[in-house]
């Protein structure tokens, strides 16, 4: 193999992986405030990329210009994928709060399901056409051999996503408060942290990131159904659990990792097993170190 067509792999697997990523993001925050891993995170992603594709398609229609379309359809599909986020987490999850953890684990299947459906009834199960909303850069073309304008963008909005999430969880009151909610509930309450209103904004937050990879991810490949969000929802997830579920730059970590490890299989070996190779890359790392690559081992709380 030269050297050429491995930068090419590698730099298609970060792009790859920086979308798994955004998604992950969501699953860890989820999780590591509430341990639930949430299932309907996947739909929040393809509603985000609904959302966005019928924004563009009117503004697209009224001539409103390319900088405003892009601005406007990114941030109506993070509102409207938020609004989803916040609801399902009143509807599916806070009144079993208290249930058993399984119970919640149904019910996020349920809600993933239910949403999948929705979306195939409300709109097509044909795949639909995404426009480009990326442009290629000018100052970009010397090197758009090595990585594209739309890479590029994507590479960029995750570590900046990722800065400012670090950034919210350790320097904000609300990041202090979601910490303190992880750590212990009652103990948070007790000191006047308001904790349906803190697992509220995580899951606001985790939508946001979803519904910005929605975007990217669909205006990259060009097309977009309602299952799409199910095999990047579970990419994610083994993300999440990859880099070491309920830590942030191990969500990040991992979705590069799988998506470099996914290309190069791909590039290499068959691009037909390569989603097999996923949970097989998932498991052989899970046996050397179970708590995942910058995870913590799980410790029983007194």
């Amino acid at each position: 193999m030269d050297a050429p067509y491995f930068l090419e792999l590698f730099l298609g697997g970060l792009t790859r992986g920086s979308i798994y990523a955004l998604i992950a993001l969501g699953y860890t925050m989820v999780y590591g405030i509430i341990e639930l891993i949430n299932f309907a995170h996947g739909e929040i992603y393809m509603i985000g990329a609904f959302t966005a594709l019928i924004a563009a398609s009117v503004l697209n229609m009224m001539g409103v210009n390319e900088a405003a379309v892009i601005l406007l359809a990114v941030s109506l599909a993070v509102v409207y994928a938020c609004a989803y986020g916040f609801t399902v987490e009143k509807i599916a999850y806070k009144p079993l709060r208290r249930a058993p953890r399984l119970s919640a684990l149904i019910s996020a299947i349920g809600m993933s399901l239910f949403l999948q459906n929705y979306v195939l009834l409300a709109q097509t199960s044909d795949y639909l056409p995404f426009p480009s909303l990326i442009p290629d850069f000018a100052f970009w073309e010397p090197y758009a051999h090595i990585i594209g304008s739309t890479e590029m963008v994507i590479l960029a909005t995750t570590a900046v996503i990722m800065v400012l999430l670090t950034f919210l969880i350790r320097f904000t009151r609300v990041g202090k408060a979601m910490r303190a909610t992880a750590q212990d509930k009652t103990m948070a309450a007790l000191v006047g942290v308001d904790v349906n209103q803190v697992i509220s904004v995580t899951f606001i937050v985790g939508s946001a990131t979803a519904a910005v990879g929605g975007v990217l991810i669909a205006s990259h490949i060009g097309q977009i159904n309602f299952y799409i969000g199910f095999l990047a929802g579970i990419k994610a997830f083994v993300a999440a659990v990859l880099g070491g579920i309920g830590s942030i730059p191990g969500a990040v970590l991992g979705g590069l990792v799988l998506g470099c490890a996914e290309s190069v299989f791909a590039g290499t070996v068959s691009s037909d097993y390569e989603d097999v190779f996923a949970f097989v890359f998932l498991v052989l790392v899970l046996i050397f170190r179970p708590s995942g690559l910058l995870g913590r081992p799980e410790t029983k709380k007194a």
